[in-house]
C-alpha cells in the first residue's frame, strides 16, 4: 500500500523519475516531503535540493565482455564493461549495482576493466584490472576490494592492459590460485605472464615462460595497436584453500605474441608452480584461445578461433583435452558467407553428463537453428541450439551478436547467461525444449553520450539524448527505457535540439553507420513518435562524420547545422535546401572541431556560434571566437570583446555554451578555464573569477591536467533563488572538481555531487526546465545520470 501511495504522489508531482533506486551503493531515495516540495517549486530545502544522483534508464547499451561468478557462493556475480566500469549483481533487488562511480576526473582512463578475479576462498575479495588501451603507453591499475566492491584501493601495475582493445573478451586474464589466495597470475597482452604472491600488491614477470616484453610504449607503436598476448591461466586442481600453491598450471598464448617472443606453442603447462614450462602440441595452431575451462573431473575444454574478436570470425574448433589426448567436439569452417567463430565457453558437472555451453560469435541468430548458444548435456557428443530466433523483449536490447562470454551458474546449471554488444541475457530453464530468455540489464547503463537537451515546460518528454552506438532517443519517463527512437536510422547520435516555441518539433544529426558514412539529419513533428529524413544534407556532411558537430533549431523547419571542420549552413524548409552562413570554415588542428551553435530561447531570430579554438596547441595561431546573429542564423557578427574578456583556446570537448531560457540575450560560455557571461547577446562579456584549472606537473603553456570549467547548463531555479535560472557547471571551484550549482547568477557556487558520484569525469550537462534542482549529466561511459 505504501508503494502505491508513493507512486501516486510521484506521478502527481511529476517526480516518477525521482522515486527509483540509486545508481550506486551510496545513493539514497529522496524523502516524500522533499519530493513534494521540489515538485511544487517551493518548500524544499535549497541546500538539499539536487544533491542526490541516479541513472536515467536506457538499459545496457554497451558491451559486457565478461561475467564472473564466484565458484561457491550463490548470487555473487560481477559484470565488467569495456568503457563503463564494473557492476555487482544484487539478487535481493534484482538489479546490477555500479561499483566504480567513485572514480574521479583523473581516473577516466581506468573506467574500463580488462579482467576481474574472485578469491575462491573469500567471496568478499575481488580484483579488477583497469586501463582502456594498451597502445596508449600508460600502464594499467589493479583495484582491490575486500567488501565486494563497495570500496577499493589500487596499485599501479607494471604492464599495460586494454579494456577497450580488440580481444577484450578473451577470457579472464587474471586468476587467483584456489589453493593459496595470496597468489595471482595475470596474462598480459604485451609483457608475458606475471605473478603476484602478496594479494596483488606487487608483481613480477614469470620469465621461466617468457621474458619478452613488446618494446612499443607509445601510441601507434604496436602492430595493429593491440596484441592478444598471453591469453589466460588455468589451474588444474579440484582443491581449494590447502595453503600450498597449485603446481599444475596451463597458460594459453596468442599467435601474435608467440611469433614476437619466439615461442613455438599456443599452450604451455607447468607442473612445478610456474618454475618451468613445457609446450603442448595443440590440434590447431595460429588460432586464438578465447576460453579454456576445467570440468570437475579434470577434463579441460578449449575453444580455438581464427580471429581475436570481439565477435570473432572463424574457422573455429572446440576440443576436450585429458592431459594427453585431444578430442574434437565442435567445428565451424568458413564457407561462403558463413564465418562463425567461438567465444564464450562454460562447463558444469563431470563425466559423461558434463554440460557445455558454447557461445558462437559472428552469428546473429536470425533464422531458426542458426547457432548462438550451443549446449551439450553429454560432454560434447550431441548439441542443441537454445537461443536462436529468441524474440526481443520490450526493452529492445539486442539478443545476439558478440557472444564472447557464456556462463553456466555454478550453483544452478539451468541458469545460463550470455553477453552481447548491448548487455546481458539469461535463461533459467536451459534444459527446456525452447528455453525462455530475458535480458538482465537492470541497473547497467553503459553508453557514451554526445549531446543532451531538455525541452521547455509543456513538452510531452523530459530529455533528448544523442549517444554513440545507440543513436538518438526521446526520454518520456526517466526510469523507463525510451521508446521514441528513429529505429534503424542512426548508429551514432551526435547532436539534437528542439524548437522552443513548439517542442513537438525535434531535429537530430548522426551517422547511419559506424565508420566513414557521413553525417545525416532527421526531424520529428510529433515529439519523436515518427521521424523524417532531411530531403538533403549539409553540403559538407557526406565527408564529415566526426562526433564534433552541433545543430540548433530556431523554430520548426528552421535549423542551423555545424558539422566538424566546416562552415555552418542553415535551412528554412526542413532540410530541403541548405545555404552556407557567413561564418568562416575551421582549419584542421589534428583533432575534431566545430562551432557550437545555439538558438536564443526568447528570441528565435538570435543565434550564437562559439568556436573554442580547436586545440590547446592552436593558441599560438588563433584565438577562441564568439559570433552572434539577429536573422535566424543566416549571417553572423563576431564579438570584438570576447577574447579581451579572457576567453582562451581549448578543444571542442572541453568547452560549452548555454543560454538562459528566461532572458533574451543572456549567454554563458565555459572555455575550459573560466566562465564568461554576456547579457547583451554576446556583444560584451564579463569573466567570472570562479574556476581555475589544475595544471599538475604540466607547463602552463600547454594544457591542464584537469580543466577548470568544461560544461554549463541553465535550468529551472530552485526555491529562494535570486536569479531566473539555476546555473550548473562541471569544473574546479576552490581546488575541488565536481558539479556545481549557482542560484544567484554566478556569485556563489555549491558542489552538488560528492566523491562517491564522480563517474570518472562528467561531460555534457542539460538542466531541467520544469523540475528545480534537476540537472542531467553524461558520465564517462556510464550513460546519463541526474540530480534530484
Amino acid at each position: 500500500m505504501k508503494k502505491q501511495y508513493l507512486a501516486l504522489a510521484c506521478a502527481v508531482a511529476g517526480l516518477v523519475a525521482a522515486c527509483g533506486g540509486g545508481s550506486s551503493p551510496s545513493s539514497q531515495s529522496p524523502s516524500f516531503a522533499a519530493m513534494i516540495g521540489s515538485a511544487s517549486g517551493g518548500g524544499a530545502d535549497v541546500a538539499a535540493t539536487g544533491t542526490r544522483w541516479q541513472s536515467v534508464k536506457y538499459g545496457g547499451g554497451g558491451y559486457v565482455p565478461g561475467l564472473i561468478f564466484h565458484p561457491t557462493s550463490p548470487n555473487v556475480l560481477y559484470a565488467r564493461t569495456d568503457i563503463g566500469g564494473v557492476y555487482r549483481w544484487d539478487a535481493t533487488a534484482s538489479t546490477w549495482v555500479a561499483l566504480t562511480d567513485s572514480l574521479g576526473i583523473r581516473d577516466g582512463f581506468y573506467m574500463g576493466s580488462e579482467s576481474m578475479a574472485l578469491d575462491p576462498n573469500d567471496d568478499k575479495r575481488v580484483y579488477m584490472s583497469t586501463g582502456l588501451y594498451g597502445w596508449d603507453g600508460r600502464n594499467g591499475r589493479l583495484y582491490i576490494s575486500t567488501d565486494r566492491g563497495d570500496s577499493w584501493t589500487h596499485v599501479e601495475l607494471p604492464f599495460r592492459v586494454g579494456a577497450n582493445d580488440q580481444g577484450r573478451a578473451i577470457g579472464e586474464r587474471m586468476m587467483v590460485d584456489p589453493n593459496k589466495s595470496s597468489v595471482l597470475y595475470y596474462a598480459t597482452r604485451t609483457s608475458g605472464l606475471w605473478k603476484s604472491e602478496d594479494y596483488g600488491q606487487t608483481w613480477n614477470q614469470v620469465t621461466s615462460l617468457s621474458s619478452f616484453q613488446y618494446p612499443g610504449d607509445k601510441i601507434g607503436s604496436l602492430p595493429n595497436r593491440t596484441m592478444g598476448g598471453i591469453e589466460g591461466v588455468l589451474f588444474d586442481t579440484s582443491t581449494t584453500g590447502t595453503g600450498t600453491a597449485t603446481q599444475t598450471i596451463y597458460t594459453s598464448v596468442a599467435p601474435d605474441y608467440a611469433a614476437a617472443a619466439g615461442m613455438n606453442f599456443n599452450l604451455y603447462k607447468s607442473t612445478d608452480g610456474g618454475a618451468t614450462w613445457t609446450g603442448i602440441e595443440t590440434p590447431v595452431t595460429g588460432y586464438y584461445i578465447p576460453h579454456m575451462v576445467r570440468a570437475k573431473d579434470g577434463m579441460i575444454y578449449v575453444a580455438f578461433t581464427k580471429d581475436m574478436g570481439p565477435g570473432a570470425g572463424g574457422p573455429a574448433r572446440l576440443y576436450k583435452f585429458d592431459g594427453t589426448n585431444w578430442t574434437l567436439l565442435k567445428s565451424y569452417d568458413t564457407q561462403q558467407w558463413v564465418n562463425f567463430g567461438m567465444g564464450g565457453l562454460s562447463v558444469s558437472g563431470s563425466g559423461a553428463t558434463t554440460r557445455i555451453a558454447l557461445g558462437v560469435t559472428n552469428s546473429w541468430g536470425n533464422w531458426q537453428g542458426q547457432p548462438i548458444v550451443q549446449v551439450s548435456d553429454d560432454a560434447g557428443l550431441t548439441w542443441r541450439e537454445i537461443a536462436s530466433t529468441t524474440p526481443h523483449t520490450p526493452s529492445g536490447t539486442d539478443f545476439s551478436g558478440w557472444i564472447d562470454d557464456v556462463e553456466i551458474d555454478p550453483n544452478n546449471p539451468e541458469h545460463v547467461m550470455h553477453v552481447t554488444g548491448g548487455g546481458i541475457w539469461e535463461t533459467f530453464n536451459a534444459s527446456a525444449a525452447t528455453p525462455t530468455w530475458k535480458d538482465s540489464i537492470n541497473g547497467i547503463e553503459e553508453n557514451a553520450t554526445l549531446a543532451l537537451m531538455t525541452p521547455p515546460r509543456g513538452a510531452s518528454y523530459t530529455l533528448l539524448n544523442a549517444s554513440g552506438d545507440i543513436g538518438v532517443h526521446v526520454q518520456t519517463e526517466l526510469l523507463k527505457k525510451a521508446t521514441r527512437e528513429p529505429h534503424g536510422i542512426f548508429a551514432n547520435g551526435i547532436g539534437i535540439d528542439t524548437a522552443w516555441s513548439n517542442p513537438a518539433y525535434i531535429a537530430a544529426i548522426g551517422t547511419p553507420g559506424y565508420t566513414n558514412s557521413g553525417i545525416h539529419g532527421i526531424y520529428s513533428t510529433d515529439s519523436g513518435v515518427t521521424w523524417t529524413k532531411f530531403a538533403s544534407e549539409h553540403p559538407d556532411a557526406s565527408a564529415l562524420n566526426s562526433d564534433q558537430a552541433t545543430i540548433a533549431v530556431t523554430k520548426p523547419g528552421n535549423i542551423v547545422w555545424a558539422p566538424a571542420g566546416a562552415r555552418p549552413a542553415y535551412t528554412t524548409d526542413n532540410g530541403a535546401t541548405w545555404t552556407y552562413t557567413n561564418l568562416p570554415a575551421l582549419p584542421g588542428v589534428g583533432i575534431g572541431r566545430a562551432y557550437r551553435v545555439v538558438a536564443d530561447r526568447k528570441n528565435p531570430n538570435k543565434v550564437y556560434a562559439f568556436n573554442s579554438g580547436g586545440a590547446w596547441w592552436n593558441q599560438w595561431s588563433d584565438t577562441a571566437h564568439f559570433w552572434y546573429s539577429t536573422d535566424g542564423g543566416h549571417t553572423f557578427t563576431e564579438s570584438t570583446t570576447f577574447v579581451a574578456a579572457g576567453a582562451r583556446v581549448a578543444s571542442f570537448n572541453d568547452s560549452s555554451i548555454a543560454v538562459n531560457p528566461n532572458a533574451e540575450g543572456d549567454i554563458w560560455v565555459v572555455d575550459g578555464f573560466s566562465i564568461l557571461h554576456s547579457t547583451d547577446s554576446g556583444v560584451t562579456w564579463t569573466k567570472l573569477n570562479v574556476t581555475a584549472p589544475d595544471w599538475g606537473t604540466n607547463e602552463t603553456w600547454s594544457y591542464p591536467q584537469v580543466y577548470g570549467a568544461t560544461s554549463i547548463a541553465l535550468g529551472k531555479a530552485v526555491s529562494g533563488a535570486t536569479y531566473s535560472s539555476s546555473i550548473y557547471i562541471v569544473g574546479i571551484v576552490n581546488n575541488v572538481w565536481g558539479v556545481y550549482r549557482s542560484d544567484d547568477g554566478g556569485k556563489t557556487w555549491r558542489r552538488i555531487n560528492d566523491d562517491n558520484h564522480q563517474y570518472a569525469g562528467i561531460g555534457n550537462l542539460a538542466a531541467d526546465q520544469v523540475m528545480p534542482g534537476r540537472v542531467f549529466a553524461s558520465g564517462n561511459g556510464r550513460g546519463v545520470i541526474f540530480s534530484y
